[in-house]
């Protein structure tokens, strides 16, 4: 790696001019500019007259020199601006030896372009007045007096090494909210002070702390925005203690990182007890009754408005050296939770002895109060984060439990708490049970060379133990070990908490960018634009023969008419065969005398060689004259062919009978598929799948039911070249994203899932399902922060949704309340779950992501299709999706989370998913043992009885699977999925000779999704309802002439013919179910006994012939056919 140079650099500060200046004694002083950096004095201008106008050139330069190793560092540039006192020089009086000086104002230049990578830059920083100076008045109401001035650095302080590796920690201290009542501002001073520890140099601690904070009575909230102020005392104007463009800007708790979000944290009592593991590692005591009920809105709006506070608003940065920033990284991922230490010392007096050393008086300060917050520095390991800010509760110190937590052994404050306290104003701090030794020297030096003034230890007197330096449990030697802290105790009792902000300048794990996702995706899986229509294709060559076909005929007419018209004219009916046979020679060698012949030839030349080429793809010459011979009689077949299509379509034949066709839409496709499904037909499920992609192939929601369809019968190949079809159509589509990213993880593809799943997440931010994905994803790589990360992401999402909800349904009812506030109908998020009246909200919300699994999310078996409940989490709404979509591989898993999460857990909907699962793998006494459990946690579910009808039915207990479904279809909300329920009901009625119920039931299902299984059950009780003995042969009437026509391969029947109106319904029942499905060799069977039961011996002899040509499996039923067949004596043409 790039080195820093060993030697020191010159940073020179040059002050060009002033603006805007006045002084105490007119308006033309005279002043100088005193600089200074480090509480260092840099320099002194020269003293320059300002003008009327109020300018005055300086064009003074000051230096100091930059060494890292050694003197200023880096981490001083970060932290510390260079200061310039602006002081009027009066006039002497007489008798005054030295003049006499007022300082005007000071102004504040921020150095923290250098460790962005320049060398110079220049700046206009307004000169901040001290309390008195006339500058408090400005001369123009518009401008306020500034200092022009330039940085310059000979080269860049940072090599590009440092640049691109490094990076800058910026942590802000907001305010300590609810702070114990023992707080009062009367009495003795008190300095409350927060500390924490950052990798600065390598491995190196560096200790950051926030002293000096104001202790508030409340009454009001804090304002937002206020500037945030520099860490450092003694600044002389008011307005340079803020830090330029740096702004506290508050935010929706929602959005937070902090704990304080959870509302669940916050209704226990943590009393601290070592040892235990779990978060937070306590022992749950009830809060006291006047908090008990509180929310978490409605309290931290009470504790930042009424309550007592301690502000600092103070910002501290850090720079992080390439190594500092892997180290950090690295104690994150090992760590995760940051100490943040808060205390309280007393203010003791300090007073100069002879020879400038500093004496404490009798009393020694003490370590009091002493706290911790724990935060979760994990978000910054989320890719692209930079910055978390919330609000962290503060719990007493204690050794056993913060090492447990943090992995750290030693206090900021108590053990290195001498080293980084002691300054000019306050006293070393003495901790009652652990007093280590402080040297004499420490307490003798002069305090401006030892110290910063801002409180901070040089790196070179100190090194501040790392958080993980020690991994020993043993105590320090000569330290008793810590068991309880009563005064910290207090933090908890008065929910004391801060509110922290930690911002990086760039994110430690880089995020991908959505264009380098697309890209990725893209090659993968290019797109696939539809194909545009050929216009020389072999449609076109088709078109173009049947064309020139009919001009040619007209032509060959037109010859006709002009040679014989007269002659057919007179003789019209009485012309003989041997007439026209002259008329033709006498035609055909006109044509040829003509050469007419031969100019029909070649007009029809071009359009027989585009069907050889487009149709028949021959561009080559032939290998044999035997392959020739045989390709133009093939040809001279398919031209005849087609001569005689194109002379029909000129010449209709107007005996002929049209056929009546029956349009099937896609949906109707779709619920042919689902029922084939069901009954395990998958070979004729495949069929109606394919035939939607073959009518629209540029379809994308078929070719993913087709995926899903292959999923479910494991053909992860096929499902996966269909999802990615389907993405290829368009690669913006989040479910075909998604869907790639399961397969992908099912065929282990994992680098490719995890760009499907991250980009679905960047096309979709606000999508739950995307966000849970990408977390189980990373589950499967044990990626625990990323994953955590994922997760909350979702829950948030989640949460969102529910807000936007339920101040949608609040507008519509017209009584809206402030949910941003908080209010008493709030409700609960926990870890990744929504509680507490948020079923509406989510019904609402969720239509849009979920109404596809609703509609269809017994796909896998009928009878699961679930209303949200109650309690619905990130997890259950990714069962749906993957339910949905028959991704029963992937479900497992993410069952495991939702039974673990706080939220999710043992419901009806879990049970039922769980039930579902095993049905599909044959374990019925499994899926009836969490049925039962379905049944007890929420009985009246039309869901659990439909579902535990399907399980006895196909266990074989039909008594059981029709109580089931009688319940369930009493109830007065339906089940989700009803299909399938009426039609293993009607069966099971036909099945016990209840045609009556049967029809009715039939009845229903045909009303609600008509499709041929429906009207076959219709028409089967139908039939068998009206029994009716056959008519002998000769008692038979003639059938009508429609029964002449010839059959179809659709029969319909809908018409009666005039007798045995009992069997009309019958008829029209059978023949809608034949329209939607004439490949159903049951329907063809009940049509041919309704044949012939009403004497139609043709269409009774062709429904039979398909009968037996599809192959009926009921023997039963065809031998009932062949009964009575031989009984009317006719429908079975082989005797």
């Amino acid at each position: 790696m790039e080195q820093v140079p060993s030697t020191g650099r010159l940073v020179q500060i040059t002050v060009t001019e002033g603006y805007d200046l006045k002084g105490f004694k007119g308006d033309t002083p005279v002043t100088f500019i005193r600089a200074e950096f480090n509480q260092v004095v840099l320099g002194d201008s020269a003293k320059i007259t300002v003008s009327p106008e109020g300018t005055a050139k300086y064009n003074f330069t000051s230096s100091f020199e930059f060494n890292p190793e050694g003197g200023i560092t880096l981490d001083d540039l970060a932290h510390k601006p260079v200061f310039l006192t602006v002081t009027e020089v009066l006039p002497k009086e007489k008798k005054q030896k030295e003049e006499k000086t007022l300082i005007l104002g000071q102004a504040v230049v921020d150095l923290l372009p250098l460790l962005e990578g320049q060398s110079s830059f220049q700046t206009a920083v307004p000169l901040h007045p001290v309390q008195g100076s006339p500058l408090e008045t400005p001369r123009s109401s518009v401008k306020q007096c500034s200092l022009e001035v330039k940085v310059l650095v000979a080269e860049p302080l940072l090599t590009t090494a440092q640049i691109s590796g490094g990076n800058l920690l910026k942590v802000t201290l907001e305010a300590a909210y609810s702070v114990p009542e023992s707080f009062i501002p009367t009495g003795p001073g008190q300095n409350y002070m927060v500390g924490l520890q950052v990798p600065s140099v390598g491995e190196k601690d560096y200790p950051i702390l926030f002293k000096n904070g104001t202790l508030k009575l409340g009454g009001e909230r804090e304002p937002v925005p206020r500037p945030k102020k520099w860490p450092i005392a003694n600044i002389l104007a008011p307005g340079a203690n803020n830090i330029p463009g740096a702004f506290i800007v508050g935010g929706l708790y929602e959005e937070e990182d902090g704990e304080l979000k959870h509302p669940e944290r916050w209704r226990s009592h943590f009393v601290a007890q070592p040892g235990v593991n779990s978060w937070p590692q306590a022992v749950l005591l009830p809060w006291p009754p006047k908090v008990l009920g509180l929310q978490n809105k409605e309290f931290r709006n009470q504790a930042e408005c009424i309550k007592k506070r301690i502000i600092w608003d103070l910002e501290s940065r850090c720079y992080l050296d390439p190594p500092a920033v892997v180290s950090f990284q690295k104690r994150i991922a090992d760590c995760r939770l940051w100490p943040v230490e808060i205390t309280r010392v007393p203010l003791i007096t300090v007073s100069k002895g002879k020879g400038g050393k500093t004496e404490k008086t009798d009393e020694e300060g003490q370590l009091s109060f002493h706290g911790v917050a724990y935060v979760n520095m994990v978000p910054l390991l989320y890719p692209g984060v930079k910055r978390i800010r919330g609000a962290f509760q503060v719990y007493p110190y204690l050794d056993s439990v913060v090492h447990e937590k943090t992995k750290c052994l030693f206090s900021l404050f108590r053990d290195t708490g001498h080293h980084l306290i002691h300054n000019n104003k306050i006293g070393g701090i003495n901790y009652p049970l652990s007093k280590p030794a402080v040297s004499k020297n420490l307490k003798e030096d002069k305090p401006v060379k030892e110290k910063d003034i801002d409180g901070r230890p040089r790196p070179g007197d100190m090194q501040a133990p790392s958080i993980k330096s020690q991994s020993s449990d043993t105590p320090l030697e000569g330290e008793p070990p810590l068991t309880h802290n009563l005064e910290g105790q207090q933090y908890v009792e008065a929910r004391t908490y801060i509110v922290l902000e930690i911002q990086l300048d760039k994110a430690l794990v880089p995020k991908r960018m959505p264009e380098e996702l697309a890209r990725r995706v893209k090659e993968m899986i290019p797109p696939r634009p539809p194909l545009t229509r050929r216009t020389g294709g072999a449609q076109k060559a088709m078109s173009d023969y049947h064309i020139q076909i009919n001009n040619i005929s007209r032509a060959i007419l037109d010859e006709y008419y002009r040679m014989f018209g007269k002659q057919v004219a007179t003789l019209e009916s009485d012309m003989d065969s041997e007439t026209l046979e002259e008329q033709k020679c006498q035609l055909s060698y006109e044509l040829n005398c003509s050469g007419k012949y031969f100019a029909f030839k070649e007009q029809l030349k071009h359009a027989v060689v585009k069907i050889v080429r487009e149709k028949y793809l021959k561009t080559t010459s032939f290998e044999s004259q035997e392959e020739l011979q045989t390709f133009i009689s093939e040809l001279y077949v398919f031209l005849v062919d087609q001569m005689h299509v194109a002379l029909n379509q000129t010449k209709p034949d107007d005996a002929q009978g049209t056929i009546a066709t029956v349009y099937t839409s896609s949906e109707q496709l779709q619920l042919f598929a689902f029922e084939a499904e069901v009954n395990e037909n998958f070979e004729m499920a495949a069929a109606y799948y394919k035939e939607r992609l073959v009518r629209e192939p540029q379809n994308l929601d078929h070719w993913l039911d087709y995926g899903a369809f292959c999923l479910l019968t494991e053909d992860n190949i096929k499902a996966q070249e269909c999802f990615r079809k389907a993405l290829s159509l368009n690669q913006s589509h989040i479910h075909s994203l998604l869907l790639c990213g399961v397969l992908a993880v099912l065929l282990e593809n994992y680098e490719q899932a995890e760009i499907f799943f991250e980009d679905a997440t960047c096309l979709e931010p606000t999508n739950v399902v995307a966000w849970t994905l990408l977390g189980l994803y990373y589950e499967i790589q044990n990626n625990d922060i990323r994953m955590e990360m994922a997760f909350h992401e979702a829950s948030k999402q989640l949460q969102a949704r529910m807000i936007q909800a339920q101040v949608t349904k609040q507008k519509s009812i017209g009584t809206v309340e402030d949910i941003e506030e908080g209010g008493k109908r709030e409700s609960s998020l926990g870890p990744w779950g929504i509680t507490n009246g948020s079923a509406t909200a989510i019904k609402v919300e969720a239509s849009a992501e979920v109404s596809k699994c609703e509609d269809s999310s017994a796909l896998l078996h009928p009878g699961l299709h679930y209303v949200v409940s109650q309690t619905t989490t990130i997890f259950m709404e990714t069962i749906r999706f993957l339910m949905k979509v028959k991704a029963v591989q992937f479900v497992h898993r993410v069952l495991a989370h939702e039974l673990l999460c706080p939220q999710g857990g043992p419901s009806c909907e879990y049970y039922l998913v769980l039930a579902q699962t095993h049905i599909l793998k044959k374990d019925f006494a499994k899926a009836e043992e969490y049925l039962q459990q379905a049944a007890q946690m929420d009985y009246l579910s039309p869901n659990v009885w439909g579902l535990k009808g399907h399980l006895y039915f196909l266990s074989g207990n039909h008594a059981e699977a029709k109580a089931c479904y009688e319940r369930t279809i009493s109830f007065v909300v339906d089940a989700s999925e009803m299909h399938f329920i009426f039609l293993r009901l009607g069966l099971i009625y036909l099945e016990e000779k209840e045609y009556e119920k049967a029809k009715k039931t039939y009845m229903q299902a045909c009303k609600r999704s008509p499709s041929c299984l429906t009207w076959l059950g219709l028409g089967i009780a139908c039939y068998r309802g009206f029994p009716v003995l056959p008519l002998p042969h000769s008692l038979l009437p003639l059938p009508c002439k429609k029964c002449l026509l010839p059959p179809t391969m659709i029969l319909r029947l809908s018409q009666p013919c005039g007798i045995l109106d009992e069997l009309t319904e019958a008829e029209d029942a059978l023949s809608e179910a034949n329209a939607l499905n004439n490949y159903n060799a049951e329907v063809w069977a009940y049509l041919a006994l309704v044949c012939l039961k009403v004497g139609r011996q043709l269409e009774a002899e062709q429904a039979y012939k398909y009968t037996i040509k599809l192959k009926l499996k009921d023997e039963a039923l065809l031998a009932e056919i062949h009964t009575v067949q031989e009984t009317v004596g006719f429908g079975n043409p082989s005797f």
